[in-house]
């Protein structure tokens, strides 16, 4: 310990003896760590942290699947979520549910909460109990039984001012008397932001067998093992095929984990991308840190060489050195811990309120997070200061004492080493470069991309409508008839539409088409969307009808039998006939009969905009899904923002008991549809940006030392007549032959590692030749700066002052 403490209070001489030096080595090494710090907290809220269950290792998903129609984890309808429940043996507990929306009325104005319709069974599986009241009991879970609710703690608290006496309380949910049976503890909300739960069975008892779209999970019982769980659900569904062939032909169940079920394939692929680019800023960081010590190692060979003649060992001038290039990278952790706070903090904003990731997943610098990052530094240390240490470790004693007060110059071996570094950082910047571009670029082809539809002066919103009376869809569609009537009536709106969906932010529905005269095997039957939209909404979006005719203001608001088509379909269906006339059912949709197609409208998309294939559509009258939440999307003359209130009043002035919510332009859905791309350009602009910058300080401070150390060399040539230009040309070429070696080497790596980003790229490729050119040109003209100045002032060396100082 003696001995540590000689060695910790020389380092930290040692380094207040160089500030500037210390300062630049601290810096680069903070960027690095403080980029790992950021990326880590990422992969430790997403992969690593235990799910805030009990015994979540136990706790399974289980999907259907059909690979006829393509589908690989669907969810069961409620109907066999039952049959699986019943038939299993391989699970203590089974439970299903699915997100409602649940409108909760009173004094105040109507608010919307995004809610949840849960098993009774689920939250005990999960081990979760409520902060005050109950859990549901399975008799709240059967048909016909009492309505009752479990509140979120921040509707709690926002709604109901935190009232302690709530539960056993009445509240009004969906123009429906629920009593409130518990409140769940703060931060608990499950599945995903949800802020109140009702009993499942209740709601879903009647639905069809084909409705799927419930999640289900499962607790394995001890000793089961997930492909044993596997096993036996497949067996079900095949029992179910024969049961119901109708329903189940094709389908199929698959299980997984709870860890794969909230952090699939993609998911895991985005945030190892993102620890791999801030790994290669850090090794960037370290290289350039490396070169720093190089440099410093050979002017203190000398104190070395006097040190070892002393009488000390080896190993104890390399143990001191590393303590100083260790103390280096604690400096730059504790800087790096801040830098990831930063990091973090941008992260977060820059993630939309729309799409916040899960309530279990918090970005936050824990004790986990803190071990890594001191890890990350001593490592960091170790990294960068081996080299040198061994390097100044091995120096010829007689060699470098001989050489007196002029100092000793740098060995060859040295030289290629410090040399091989800015290699390696140029070509780790390539590849970062490039990745930061694919990702702009993709960003660049999203905003330019065409809807479609023009999304200007366009407002959208959503509107619920509760409780029993909007229970079928005759009153649905008068409250809705009355709504169009009353904005359309507004000044400045030219046109109102409204459907299931608002373009651009899904909704609508999917099924197997059948077409009249054209039989399809069964269960291969071709998947359709479809939905039901208002006499206006094409106007409304500004799109037009191609061929025939579009509804008529009756036909739009009744069961009428028509449709219109977008191009996609006739592409796909009619290539080679006229489609006008032709008649299709939905397969599932036993009730709706057949079809006539009357119109063909242009493509447009549904779904958001990074979604590159728009799928064959039917558009039919607004009855045939009038939906409970329903979609408004206004063209207005003005601003639309400026439409808000009024539109608000209006809908108000029609049912007081309808809440507005998700009030956006049309403009602002276009935007959140590729904010994923925005947010990996920037976040790999920054890392490439860093990257640059610290290879740029490696080239430039490789040939400022080669420039000092040829002090008498270039002294001797321009003595002797040699011209400007050519020394230029000797010093630059010598920075960029290293920037272009790096180049080419970084050009293979990204071509591999490019590769692997494939999927989350849009209408790129990832060997992208524009992306790959320009990069590679910008980092050797940055090269080629890095080099002209050292070069530039070494010509300022006075040829005599330089012998004489000789």
């Amino acid at each position: 310990m003696d001995t540590f403490r000689q060695d910790l209070r020389f380092a930290v001489r040692m380094l207040a003896k160089n500030p500037g030096l210390t300062a630049v080595a601290v810096f680069c090494i903070a960027l690095g760590i403080g980029a790992n710090t950021t990326a880590f907290s990422v992969v430790q809220a997403v992969l690593l942290r235990p799910f805030p269950y009990a015994d979540p290792e136990r706790i399974v998903a289980v999907h259907m699947t059909n690979l006829r129609k393509e589908i690989d984890e669907g969810s069961p309808s409620y109907v066999e979520f039952l049959d699986l429940r019943e038939q299993s043996r391989s699970f203590t507990q089974m439970s299903a549910y699915g997100s409602r929306s649940l409108v909760v009325s009173g004094k105040e104005e109507p608010e919307r909460a995004l809610g949840a319709a849960v098993s009774a069974s689920l939250f005990p599986m999960l081990g979760e109990l409520p902060a005050l009241g109950r859990n549901f009991r399975e008799d709240e879970d059967r048909p016909g039984a009492p309505p009752v609710i479990l509140l979120g703690h921040d509707l709690w608290m926002r709604r109901f001012d935190g009232d302690p006496g709530i539960v056993g309380k009445t509240v009004i949910v969906n123009s429906t008397a629920h009593t409130v049976v518990g409140v769940m503890k703060p931060r608990f909300r499950f599945p995903s932001e949800h802020d109140a739960w009702v009993p499942l069975g209740p709601l879903a008892h009647a639905e069809l067998r084909s409705d799927r779209g419930y999640p289900v999970l499962a607790r394995l019982k001890p000793g089961v093992t997930l492909e044993q769980a596997e096993a036996e659900m497949k067996t079900i569904a095949r029992r179910l095929e024969q049961l119901h062939p109708d329903t189940n032909t094709g389908w199929s169940a698959m299980v997984r984990s709870l860890r794969d079920e909230f952090a699939d394939g993609s998911i895991r692929l985005v945030v190892l991308t993102m620890q791999g680019a801030v790994v290669f800023v850090l090794l960037i960081a370290c290289a350039n840190v490396a070169n720093l010590l190089l440099a410093r190692a050979t002017a203190r060979q000398r104190e070395v060489a006097i040190r070892v003649a002393f009488g000390a060992g080896r190993w104890r001038i390399v143990r001191q050195l590393l303590t100083e290039s260790v103390l280096i990278g604690l400096l730059g952790g504790v800087l790096g811990i801040l830098c990831g706070y930063w990091g973090i903090r941008w992260m977060e904003a820059s993630i939309p309120a729309e799409d916040a990731p899960p309530y279990w997943i918090r970005f936050v610098i824990d004790g986990p997070v803190l071990l890594f990052t001191l890890g990350v530094a001593v490592l960091t240390g170790i990294l960068f200061g081996l080299a040198p240490a061994l390097q100044a470790a091995r120096s010829d004693l007689n060699a470098t004492l001989k050489e007196g007060g002029r100092g000793a110059g740098g060995s060859v071996r040295r030289n290629r080493l410090r040399s091989g570094l800015v290699v390696g950082e140029v070509a780790l910047s390539l590849i970062l470069l490039v990745g930061a571009s694919l990702f702009v670029r993709s960003f660049l082809k999203l905003q330019n991309a065409s809807a479609g539809f023009d999304t200007a002066r366009l407002l959208t919103m959503r509107i619920f409508l509760p409780g029993e009376r909007y229970e079928e869809p005759e009153p649905k569609t008068r409250r809705v008839e009355d709504v169009i009537r009353r904005l359309e009536a507004l000044p400045g709106v030219e046109a109102v539409g409204v459907s299931n969906t608002i373009p651009l932010s899904g909704g609508g529905s999917g099924g197997g088409l059948v077409i009249d005269g054209r039989p399809f095997p069964r269960g291969e039957e071709p998947g359709i969307f479809w939905t039901g939209v208002t006499p206006h909404f094409f106007q409304a979006i500004d799109v037009p009808v191609l061929r025939g005719r579009g509804f008529t203001d009756r036909e739009g608001m009744e069961r009428s039998a028509v449709a219109l088509v977008n191009e996609t379909f006739v592409k796909r269906f009619f290539p080679d006939a006229e489609v006008l006339g032709r008649r299709f059912r939905v397969q599932e949709e036993t009730e709706m009969g057949w079809i006539t197609i009357v119109g063909v409208v242009p493509d447009f998309r549904a779904d958001d905009i990074g979604d590159e294939e728009i799928s064959p559509s039917a558009y039919l009258p607004y009855p045939y899904l009038a939906t409970r939440s329903t979609g408004l999307t206004i063209r207005t003359a003005l601003d639309p923002a400026q439409a808000t209130a009024k539109v608000r009043e209006e809908i108000r002035a029609s049912d007081p008991e309808l809440p507005v919510y998700q009030v956006l332009t049309m403009e602002q859905v276009r935007q959140q549809g590729f904010w994923e791309f925005r947010f990996f350009g920037g976040m790999f602009s920054v890392f490439g940006g860093i990257a640059l910058f610290l290879a740029a300080i490696g080239v430039y401070g490789v040939l400022s030392y080669s420039v000092s150390q040829r002090v008498r060399e270039i002294g001797i040539r321009v003595a002797l007549g040699a011209q400007r230009g050519h020394v230029l040309r000797l010093i630059v070429g010598q920075g960029l032959s290293l920037a272009l070696t790096g180049v080419a080497f970084g050009l293979l790596g990204a071509f591999v590692v490019t590769r692997v980003i494939r999927s989350l790229l849009y209408d790129v490729s990832p060997t992208d030749p524009l992306s790959f050119g320009v990069i590679a040109f910008l980092l050797t003209a940055v090269a080629w700066l890095a080099s002209f100045l050292p070069a530039n002032r070494a010509l300022e060396v006075d040829p005599l002052e330089a012998l004489r100082n000789e």
